[in-house]
């Protein structure tokens, strides 16, 4: 039979359904009632530990790291001071430099990054790590003072990345001791041993703030290719899976969606989610073509919601207007009518900004991402989906470290717009 041919064998379509046990889990979702906001002690004990020396922060994604940045921020402001917010990912750096913008204004904030070069001279920057660390080698080779009073390097973990830990390292070592620094991680392990360091090498206490609780539960669920979601751990007092997944797992299937080399039907898989009221959704797949392929997975995924459409549409058009390029994006489609999108490095800058301001704005159903997504961008989405355990790093695929996998589990359920979030796993590729 031809590879063509296989594609086209039929199967069952997907039938949504819950494991029983799963009722009092659904029961809670929802928005979580608005109320005044009052920070956590472990943020106000950042506060006041960053105006006396330098801070590490580690805290569950989503539990309001950066509202201590932001504080900070506005503090050195009051006294006319300048502050630079480093971040890895230009996904990163443009999120924060609009929510920057809003609380700010647009007026007092820069951005500099590979892609964009937009008011360099504004007392608060954002960036991304090797902008700063190259500013910070100019102004050692020009004799200059570095002209900031402030740095924040968000997603401090990457310090022990292999390829670009180094970058982190100079920026510690080279920032002038006169600069307090934040460092803003979810995933350090290690934390008391790197603040003894800093202290050591910039001569300056570097005090600890740590918190453990994840201010969203979250909750495991695991798809079974008939459509039925079951939990994906055992209840609680047991360890390991759930027997209903171990019995599947042990019977050893061929793969279930067709061969190995297909996705899954994602648009049947949407249907799911949004029977139980798991929408929106970040699927993370291993490869940019993965995910621009899975759009086309989505075909009957179309928008009843006659608002939610002219909001995209709207949006497209806003975009179009200061990029006419992106009228003829290949993928325009299935963002207007569908309401899913591809996000990856090998899109255009204004299209993933496109991407995430819906998916803010809850215009969007799902989004298929890789691993670069998972680093800090404030997507509020439900549901993350697993369906691989590997990543592609550019040269080959590697298994998720135990750091990408907790920073992809931490986009399920956001502070204020979820009372759960759900990490669910397919089986498949």
């Amino acid at each position: 039979m031809s590879r063509k041919k296989q594609s086209r064998v039929e199967r069952p379509k997907l039938k949504p359904g819950a494991d029983k046990g799963l009722k009092r889990i659904f029961a809670d979702i929802g928005v979580p009632e608005k109320a005044p906001f009052s920070p956590d002690p472990f943020q106000v004990k950042a506060i006041a530990a960053v105006e006396k020396a330098d801070c590490l922060v580690t805290a569950p994604t989503g539990s309001g790291k950066t509202w201590i940045a932001e504080q900070a921020i506005a503090k050195i402001r009051e006294t006319g001071g300048k502050a630079w917010y480093a971040s890895p990912l230009k996904a990163l750096s443009n999120s924060k430099y609009y929510e920057f913008c809003e609380l700010f204004g647009a007026e007092k904030v820069g951005i500099l990054t590979g892609d964009r070069k937009e008011n360099p001279d504004a007392p608060i920057i954002v960036g991304t790590t090797e902008i700063l660390r190259n500013q910070l080698y100019d102004a050692m080779h020009y004799g200059e003072t570095f002209a900031t009073d402030f740095v924040v390097l968000d997603e401090a973990h990457f310090l022990g990345d292999a390829d670009r830990g180094v970058v982190w390292e100079e920026i510690m070592i080279y920032l002038p001791e006169r600069i307090p620094m934040l460092m803003l991680s979810a995933t350090i392990g290690n934390a008391r041993q790197i603040a003894e360091w800093l202290a050591f090498i910039r001569s300056k206490p570097c005090t600890v703030v740590e918190e453990k609780k994840r201010p969203v539960p979250l909750y495991s669920l695991f798809l079974h290719p008939s459509g039925t979601l079951f939990p994906l751990l055992s209840p609680k007092g047991r360890k390991g899976l759930h027997h209903k997944v171990l019995s599947y797992l042990d019977a050893k299937h061929p793969p279930v969606f067709g061969p190995a080399q297909h996705l899954p039907p994602m648009g049947e898989i949407l249907q799911v989610l949004r029977k139980y009221d798991l929408l929106p959704a970040i699927f993370f797949l291993k490869s940019r073509a993965d995910c621009d392929h899975a759009l086309n997975l989505c075909e009957d995924n179309f928008i009843n919601d006659l608002h939610r459409k002219d909001m995209i549409r709207d949006q497209i058009e806003d975009v179009i207007a200061k990029c006419p390029h992106v009228a003829k994006h290949r993928q325009r489609w299935q963002l207007e009518h569908l309401a899913v999108g591809a996000h990856h490095s090998g899109q255009l800058p204004a299209w993933k900004l496109l991407l995430e301001q819906l998916m803010t704005q809850g215009a969007l159903d799902a989004i298929f991402a890789t691993s670069t997504v998972a680093a800090g961008v404030n997507f509020p989405a439900r549901t993350i989906v697993f369906l691989n355990s590997d990543r592609f790093n550019g040269v080959e695929f590697m298994p998720l470290t135990s750091t990408e996998f907790h920073q992809m589990t931490g986009r399920a359920g956001r502070r204020g717009m979820d009372q759960i979030g759900f990490a669910m796993a397919i089986p498949g590729k």
